[in-house]
């Protein structure tokens, strides 16, 4: 038997030169070959025909698919392109200048009083300041969904506007929706909200009929939502129990080209009804329940 130890180990023929540098090219070509294969095995249309792009990738128009699903930027703004206008009723200057608002104006069936300086609490929390202060958080309710909102009036006016400018402004901005916010001056007993819809009128320079339709959804949504996020009750004196009423004597509804509804969302004039329109924490549900209203009236 042989015993091979490193004193015995057999002289290994010498290697060339050229022979190291195609081993060395080889040993680089090689692993680059490996991964582009992998990679094209991995590409859309790889050798197998199949589309192998991962769940979620994104694909360019030039290569004929379609993008992947990825968050669309109207998901978080649903009212994007839609345009609200809030009409707080009555202004908190009103009552300064009551030959302007005593001046009458045509509403379509009859003339009426520009405006009206509104009502109060028994403490003094007037209609106007109520109204400015949900129209204000029901604006950034709406814009928090992508609306364009206006307001007929922020506060910064001496006193209006009449109730044929505030219909005129709902028109001329094409508003897809316009809620006039108000608080009712009834008996003390008297409880709840109610919404205003505008009644079929065709005389003078008003013509209500292509509005009635859409103006009763966009109220009953209103209702329906006000309801069950201020945890009220419809009008116990109005309405028969349905928290919609339907008018023709208000110049702001006869005059509008586009939908339209008031709400009074209580009685100022009740004191438990007082109680809540005077908590800011109630005012915002307040906003909240007309907001989402019109949301679901947009959104259809």
């Amino acid at each position: 038997m042989s015993y091979a130890g490193p004193e015995f180990e057999p002289s290994q023929p010498r290697r060339s030169p050229l022979r190291r540098v195609v081993i060395g090219a080889i040993a680089v070509l090689v692993p680059g070959a490996v991964l582009g294969w992998v990679v094209y095995q991995g590409a859309p249309g790889g050798s197998d025909g199949a589309d192998r792009t991962p769940v979620g990738t994104a694909t360019s128009a030039a290569d004929g698919k379609e993008p992947s699903a990825s968050p669309s930027p109207y998901s978080a703004a649903p009212l994007k392109g839609k345009v609200v206008v809030i009409d707080p009723g009555h202004n908190p200057e009103n009552f300064q200048h009551t030959a302007e608002i005593n001046r009458k104006v045509d509403i379509g069936t009859n003339r009426k009083e520009c405006d009206t300086t509104g009502t109060s609490t028994n403490s003094g929390y007037t209609e106007a300041r109520f109204t400015l202060d949900v129209a204000h958080r029901l604006r950034t309710l709406l814009q928090q969904q992508g609306a364009t909102v206006k307001l007929t009036q922020d506060g910064d006016r001496p006193y209006g506007p009449c109730v044929d400018e505030r219909a005129r402004i709902g028109n001329e901005a094409h508003a897809d929706a316009v809620v006039s916010v108000h608080a009712d001056g009834s008996a003390a007993g008297n409880r709840g909200f109610h919404v205003i819809l505008p009644s079929a009128v065709h005389a003078g320079g008003a013509d209500t009929r292509p509005i009635v339709d859409p103006s009763r959804d966009l109220g009953k949504l209103i209702a329906t939502d006000f309801a069950h996020t201020t945890d009220t009750k419809p009008s116990n004196y109005v309405g028969d129990g349905s928290g919609l009423v339907t008018r023709k004597d208000l110049g702001g509804l006869n005059l509008s080209t586009v939908p339209k509804v008031f709400i009074e969302c209580g009685n100022m004039r009740d004191t438990k009804d007082a109680a809540l329109l005077t908590s800011g924490a109630w005012r915002q549900r307040a906003a909240q329940g007309i907001s989402e209203g019109i949301v679901s009236f947009l959104r259809g």
